[in-house]
């Protein structure tokens, strides 16, 4: 009985669902941190009378036809890349991004990733790295002696060193921006990597046209919606447990016809 395969794709579909969402959920306070969201079609069809075949000899054409779906299957787990909300910290060292772009992180091996979560901090060398110990491009180092750092809108790094009564500019941070961010691939960490889907990376600068800004001492929260995330929970159980209902029901029919027998 077809009843019972398509019954279990949908089945596998809600799992899927509920993963994605309980993703969402465990990640509700992890910094900059965006939502996915669980995306399916349609199976094949098998057509059993075709809509538009003539009907008779006299070129009657039949209306709607009969096709039976085989099911659903997963196409995609899109991440919705809108902003969180902007949390003030009061640490000098944590950044946000208003608006696109993504800060630039070199990997031990020397690859680039790149993350929105700004909470950085320095290294034994005065170095600015994310909580991993990775160098955020251009590697900016403050200097001993720095009693303050000041990060202005544009990324330049300030340093406000004792003896001198003028800030030293030591240098200004990377933003890189993509055509689909939903095409980066997640890494982990808070970190993501280039692909072809994503396009090819854009790298500039904070406030140059089609970049956003940073504000210091403020981190982006995760932009999970508790609310809705429990909503979709409750949806995707109830279209679980009525394909395991589907799934009963087609089990009884079959015990039937065998019964018949």
């Amino acid at each position: 009985m077809r009843v019972l395969s398509i019954a279990s794709t949908g089945m596998m579909a809600q799992q899927l669902n509920v993963e994605v969402i309980s993703n969402n959920i465990a990640n509700i306070n992890t910094t900059a941190f965006k939502r996915s969201r669980a995306e399916f079609q349609d199976l094949m069809y098998q057509a059993e009378k075709r809509q538009g075949s003539q009907s008779t000899d006299s070129g009657t054409i039949v209306p709607t036809g009969v096709e039976v779906g085989l099911g659903v299957r997963p196409t995609s787990v899109n991440r919705i890349n809108t902003t969180g909300n902007l949390t003030s910290t009061g640490n000098e060292l944590d950044l946000a991004i208003e608006g696109r772009g993504y800060f630039n992180v070199t990997q031990p091996g020397g690859e680039t990733a790149y993350t929105r979560a700004g909470s950085f901090k320095l290294s034994p060398e005065g170095s600015i790295v994310t909580a991993d110990g990775f160098p955020v491009a251009p590697g900016i180092t403050v200097p001993q002696g720095t009693r303050e750092v000041v990060i202005n809108r544009s990324g330049e790094v300030l340093a406000y060193v004792d003896g001198k009564t003028q800030p030293v500019n030591q240098g200004q941070l990377a933003m890189t921006v993509f055509v689909n961010e939903s095409g980066l691939e997640a890494l982990g960490d808070n970190l993501f990597r280039a692909t072809p889907a994503s396009g090819e990376p854009q790298d500039g600068l904070a406030g140059q046209a089609g970049f956003g800004t940073i504000r210091q001492k403020y981190l982006e929260s995760s932009n999970v919606n508790v609310v809705q995330e429990i909503t979709e929970l409750i949806s995707a159980q109830r279209a679980y447990e009525m394909n395991a209902k589907v799934i009963e029901a087609g089990d009884q029919m079959a015990s039937t016809m065998t019964n018949m027998r």
